[in-house]
């Protein structure tokens, strides 16, 4: 698989984001690999949290959320999915697809030997770390999904949705740091734009955030839909802490914490909350609340 890799001096100076980077590699699936990059703060021995970015963002999205975990003794890992952030793009848009990323994010769980996880997951962060969760119960103690789902086809998406996909297929230059700003409440300073920029040299790169879109299961029939109404099977099943911390302005994803509130029974009696004043990525918007409502839903929900 022939792939891009962003320069190093494309991440240096972002603002509030100084962590070390960390890399691994991942069998692209044709034969060859893709080196991953991710986060890895905190102490070795701490309960494991894992930080799941959606599209088109990356690590870079937890760095207020991060130093709060770290703080209260965990260890925190965020990786960047291949084709965002300081992970490898595969050039071709072909390349891309929802099984492969699952196989990719499988492969860090395996390598790193994650156990006892809390998943915390946004957007595409939970359409792949809810399939890992259901494909993987044993090694997730509890979960929390915020502005996320995982979609069979079965249903028809939003018009939210709909819009947003018309849009990252039509517009001439896909205003990465642009777009980010446009699903947040608060008004994103320039440099923090730019962060969101920095992974993408130029179009070429942003193969793989063009490509998302697209690979949401819209359809009944999409290639992914047969393995995600399978993981919705495991999920029924999971009795695990599972808690919903969506935001309250986020069109796209409104309504998706009351139907994992329905259909998993891990669900039942947390403290499900709405986060005020959030966007769809909230954690720009409200990172240090969610890593709040995080914390206290760890503390309430001790592992064992």
């Amino acid at each position: 698989m022939e792939y891009l890799r962003t320069p190093d001096e494309c991440f240096e100076n972002l603002p509030g984001y100084d962590f070390a980077p960390n890399y691994l590699n991942v069998a692209d699936g044709e034969g060859g690999e893709l080196r991953v990059h991710y986060v890895t703060e905190g102490p070795a021995d701490g309960e494991t949290v894992l930080l799941l970015h959606g599209e088109p963002s990356w690590s870079f999205l937890y760095r207020k959320m991060i130093p709060l975990f770290v703080e209260a003794g965990f260890r925190v890992i965020a990786p960047d999915l291949p084709g965002f952030g300081r992970s490898d793009k595969p050039s071709k848009r072909s390349d891309y697809t929802y099984q492969r990323h699952v196989d990719w994010m499988q492969s860090v769980l395996d390598q790193l030997e994650l156990n006892d996880i809390t998943l915390v997951c946004q957007d595409w962060g939970g359409l792949i770390g809810l399939r890992l969760l259901a494909e993987n119960p044993s090694r997730f103690a509890r979960a929390v999904a915020a502005n996320t789902m995982l979609p069979t086809g079965d249903q028809t998406p939003g018009q939210a949705f709909l819009d947003w996909r018309k849009f990252s297929q039509e517009v001439p230059e896909f205003p990465v740091g642009g777009i980010i700003s446009g699903a947040t409440t608060t008004e994103l300073s320039p440099d923090v734009v730019a962060a969101y920029d920095a992974p993408y040299p130029d179009e070429s790169y942003k193969e793989g955030a063009r490509q998302f879109p697209l690979l949401v299961p819209a359809t009944p029939d999409d290639p992914a839909s047969d393995a995600n109404r399978a993981a919705w099977a495991a999920l029924s099943k999971w009795k695990k802490p599972f808690l919903t911390a969506f935001s309250d302005s986020d069109p796209v994803t409104k309504g998706g914490d009351a139907i994992m509130q329905k259909l998993i029974p891990g669900c039942e009696g947390q403290d499900h909350t709405t986060i005020v004043n959030g966007g769809h990525f909230l954690q720009e918007d409200q990172g240090e609340a969610l890593a709040k409502v995080v914390l206290k839903f760890a503390k309430a929900n001790p592992i064992g």
